[in-house]
């Protein structure tokens, strides 16, 4: 198949972390024998054409460079909300689109991936109106989450995933969600999760460090759970040390709330950590605790279970359930502290519970590895080009 990947995320330089999955995805694709180029955002005036291991990324110019800020930093919701921010979004969506267009005419492409149904999959569906190629739209977890409180989203959502020519999600949480919130068929909707670097996590866990969590600190991760679960099990006699491995707004809130408990000397945060430091992070952890609420996906369970670490995670941790399977690897619980230190006292104090991480991670490595995760969109996709 000619592939045009069009995304508001891929790497600007070895080590960034800006759309690394879909970068995995796309150069296994290339190793599988098919022909792929990438229309992603200029990034602050930094545009242009160029060849990244082998695959050619076209960054598009949308705004003057000042502007050019809506990709790459998270903020792209937030900033559509300023005249400025809005123009810009406007225009990305047209470069990406015009950018699209041309590579696909000089590929004669099968098909257009739109990474996030927006704003790359309105730049494919605005394309398709066109004459452009049909185009396959993957949903990732913050796009799905933009339907719940946005009527104009869910609006525009309904057209781009209706003229798309297959849907795939990375969680079947999500895959219900966009059903229900974009009114597409579930039936329509594949679940395919993108790959993790699974050759970064070739050690086991030897435990001995407590409980670890790791992500962005903010209010959906709900790491105060945790603190308070910590601090049951001190006043309990079975003191577990905590640490926390991330960074984000909610840390200031969160080390007063070690302060105030008095569990200074057992809760420790790290602070964000490079995607290659990951597995160091966890490797002596006893168990992974995480009470994030309606994940995407779940990559940081994914994760720990590489490693041999037993999980306990929230019932309502959405694409979690897909990652952590039953049978005692960890458990889904109630998101609440003494549900919380109950599991992770008994996961800590199981024998057995390391073995089980350790079965279930071995069955992800082969499920997420790049390989694996390239073989079975490459299906989906090509099935969408018939």
């Amino acid at each position: 198949m000619r592939i045009v990947c069009v995304t508001h995320a891929y790497p600007r330089f070895d080590g960034d972390v800006a759309g690394a999955f879909i970068e995995r995805f796309v150069l296994a694709l290339a190793r599988r024998g098919h022909t792929v180029a990438v229309v992603a955002p200029a990034d602050a005036g930094r545009g242009g054409r160029e060849v990244r291991h082998g695959v050619t990324v076209v960054r598009v110019r949308y705004a003057p460079a000042r502007w050019e800020t809506l990709a790459y930093r998270g903020t792209m919701a937030g900033a559509v909300g300023s005249l400025t921010g809005l123009l810009a979004f406007v225009a990305l969506v047209a470069r990406l689109s015009r950018a699209a267009a041309v590579l696909a005419r000089s590929m004669s492409a099968d098909l257009v991936h739109a990474h996030w149904w927006v704003p790359a999959g309105l730049a494919a569906w605005w394309l398709r109106r066109l004459g452009g190629p049909p185009y396959a739209v993957t949903m990732h977890g913050t796009d799905v989450a933009l339907l719940e409180h946005s009527r104009l989203g869910r609006f525009l959502a309904r057209r781009v995933l209706g003229g798309a020519a297959t849907i795939t999600t990375v969680s079947s949480y999500l895959a219900d969600r966009a059903a229900e919130l974009a009114g597409a068929d579930r039936r329509r909707i594949a679940v395919c999760p993108m790959p993790l670097e699974t050759s970064r996590f070739g050690r086991t866990s030897q435990g001995g460090g407590g409980a670890v969590t790791l992500g962005r600190l903010t209010t959906q991760k709900r790491i105060a759970i945790l603190i308070e679960a910590v601090n049951r099990l001190a006043a309990e006699g079975h003191p577990v040390p905590l640490t926390i491995v991330g960074d984000g707004p909610e840390r200031p809130a969160l080390e007063r709330l070690v302060t105030e408990l008095g569990l200074r000397s057992i809760v420790r945060f790290t602070g964000q950590v490079e995607p290659e430091r990951v597995s160091d992070a966890l490797d002596d952890a006893d168990v992974f605790a995480f009470p994030a609420r309606q994940e995407g996906f779940g990559l940081a369970v994914a994760e720990a279970l590489l490693q041999g670490i037993p999980v306990v995670a929230a019932k309502d941790g959405g694409g979690v359930a897909d990652i952590l399977p039953t049978g005692g690897a960890g458990y889904l619980i109630e998101p609440e502290p003494a549900a919380f230190a109950r599991a992770i006292r008994e996961l800590r104090d199981d024998p057995g519970a390391r073995a089980r991480a350790a079965e279930a991670g071995a069955v992800l490595r082969e499920r997420l590895s790049p390989d694996t995760v390239a073989r079975v969109l490459e299906g989906v996709l090509s099935r969408a080009t018939a």
